[in-house]
């Protein structure tokens, strides 16, 4: 049973160098969504092919985002949507800190 659940854990992405946690604010039309970043930033972010038709966003939704070696203040691609439930599991093990 403990393996089950650490199988099941480990299926949720965390941040890895380089990528930020952030909260969908606004959709800005097309392929394009302002997020606020856990690192106090608010960045313009781009929805990949990949993940365009595959998966829908909404405002309120935890993103994990990769920032742009060029303009990373200011833009970057969304690379997850986590679910509600794997934004609350991040939460309770304190590598989310934002709220919706």
């Amino acid at each position: 049973m403990e393996n089950e659940q650490q199988e099941e854990f480990a299926r949720i992405r965390k941040p890895r160098r380089g990528e930020v946690l952030g909260i969908i604010e606004a959709l800005m039309g097309t392929n394009k969504l302002k997020v606020r970043c856990q690192d106090d930033k608010i960045r313009l972010c781009r929805i990949p092919g990949r993940l365009r038709k595959r998966v829908w966003m909404h405002e309120g939704e935890a993103v994990l985002i990769k920032p742009w070696d060029i303009q990373g203040d200011k833009s970057a691609d969304v690379l997850v949507r986590y679910t509600s439930t794997q934004a609350a599991w991040l939460r309770r093990k304190g590598i989310l800190k934002l709220e919706l």
